[in-house]
């Protein structure tokens, strides 16, 4: 979660360094296959103890290799499609049209958020409805495996790493329970967060709550650079924070586009 004590800043930090640590420790045992998986597991666990409690070191021995995962991580070519492609293989239209109607059927949370992070209801529901259709498919994957799994394999092992230290912290403080589901790289929530992104910007609890996802989607977005009242498209001042959201250029379009169109006429 977002910390505004001390204690939590020192904390984040201390996860970083953790993670750096590990990074290290771990780079040149990556594997590209499940072969190695199970030793690199047990390695990992303990270069970890210590760091991380043994309720976390229990839920890590008792991942798998998501295979799963590795293929959808192989495997994102939506992210190839035009914008006009991409929004029609989103389901755009609908998105737009339910997007609309939860704004004002929500209307005292969305006006809460806007006065406390700057942030419109527009953008925040576009990307709700984005990432899990409002709430409806949010994944089935064991969410530690995933992470684990992403670790361990040598595309972008140094990133998930740090990932599965933030994974494991939540576990240990009850946050996120050993046995989670997520979706195919760990993101967990109606708005899809990843494990640090969790610890970092996470507010007010559970994120499989509709209004703790959004408040938290909402501190996102302020934390990297929205500013209460400027433009949110392309080349606008705040297009840079929803750039911060995804690094797809498809999906940057799309979230500034639908939620200009659900922000139309309030």
């Amino acid at each position: 979660m977002t910390k505004q004590a001390k204690s939590g800043a020192i904390g984040l930090a201390a996860a970083a360094a953790l993670a750096a640590m590990a990074g290290q420790a771990f780079a040149a045992q990556c594997g590209n296959s499940a072969a190695g998986y199970d030793a690199w597991k047990r390695q990992f666990a303990d270069e970890a103890k210590g760091r991380v409690g043994p309720t976390a070191i229990s839920a890590l021995m008792n991942t798998h290799y998501a295979a799963a995962t590795i293929a959808a991580d192989r495997g994102q070519k939506s992210f190839r499609l035009s914008l006009d492609q991409f929004l029609a293989k989103r389901g755009g239209s609908a998105i737009v049209s339910r997007g609309r109607a939860f704004r004002q059927s929500h209307a005292a949370l969305f006006a809460s958020i806007e006065q406390r992070y700057g942030v419109p209801p527009g953008p925040l529901i576009a990307i709700w409805g984005m990432e899990t259709g409002f709430g409806a498919v949010r994944g089935n994957q064991h969410m530690l495996s995933s992470v684990a799994t992403l670790a361990y394999d040598c595309r972008r092992s140094a990133f998930f790493t740090d990932q599965l230290y933030a994974a494991l912290q939540l576990i240990d403080r009850g946050q996120i329970a050993p046995d989670a589901r997520g979706s195919m790289h760990g993101e967990v929530g109606q708005t899809q967060f990843m494990p640090k992104a969790v610890l970092q910007y996470g507010v007010g609890g559970d994120l499989n709550n509709a209004a703790n996802a959004l408040n938290s989607t909402a501190n996102f977005l302020k934390a990297h650079g929205w500013r209460a009242g400027a433009g949110y498209q392309p080349g606008e001042p705040n297009f840079a924070a929803i750039q911060a959201w995804n690094a797809a250029s498809v999906y940057q379009q799309a979230i500034a586009l639908l939620g200009q169109k659900i922000d139309a006429g309030r």
